[in-house]
């Protein structure tokens, strides 16, 4: 798919304020789905080594990434370097209908879960025992406010932690829009990482 006319693209950012939660979850989601194998690689290496790059990645002892599913953003990257440089690596696993982090030794130690996507069997750590955790999702804002997949697993896993400088998120860039109508148990990112660009949402971090 080639490059959206820039007209259109502020045609689009307008518009997206006023859609349902639901209708902008699949309309980014079906944007998503149409993503080359090509693009999926290039832009998830991309903007894995602008994160590499950032003050926060080098201060985080402790980093928690995710499993990549459907077109989501890849994390490979970052863990394989993470553990080289010595980090204590955490993913998440779904428990019932909660989600707890556990410690990734080597990659191989993740395991099919439930649906489908790759988790520890390392030991559990508390949440806020990460220094940075990032987060997937299907859309997100420049307030940090963030559209999931309807689940809730992070907004409860995370709620703890929100606007302490610890919650970043990884999307493509047409993923990040002006505005979402929050609600009251959707937890917000304090920094957001695309292919093109890094969004400082908080000045704490």
């Amino acid at each position: 798919m080639g490059a959206l006319p820039p007209a259109l693209l502020l045609f689009i950012a307008k518009i997206v304020v006023f859609m349902p939660k639901r209708t902008l979850r699949a309309a980014t989601l079906a944007r998503r789905r149409e993503l080359t194998p090509y693009l999926v690689a290039c832009h998830g290496l991309a903007l894995q080594r602008l994160f590499l790059a950032l003050s926060e990645y080098r201060r985080a002892q402790v980093l928690a990434l995710y499993s990549p599913i459907h077109h989501e953003v890849e994390t490979a990257t970052v863990a394989t370097r993470a553990l080289a440089d010595g980090k204590t690596l955490l993913y998440p696993a779904v428990v019932g209908s909660e989600m707890e982090f556990r410690r990734v030794r080597h990659l191989e130690d993740l395991v099919p879960g439930r649906f489908g996507i790759l988790e520890p069997r390392g030991e559990v750590w508390e949440a806020r025992q990460a220094d940075l955790i990032v987060v997937p999702g299907v859309a997100f804002d420049r307030s940090g406010r963030r559209i999931g997949y309807g689940k809730g697993y992070y907004d409860k896993a995370l709620h703890q932690l929100e606007g302490t400088g610890r919650l970043a998120a990884f999307c493509y860039q047409f993923q990040l829009v002006e505005e979402i109508a929050g609600e009251p148990h959707d937890v917000t990112m304090d920094l957001i990482v695309t292919e093109e660009q890094v969004v400082r949402v908080h000045n704490n971090i």
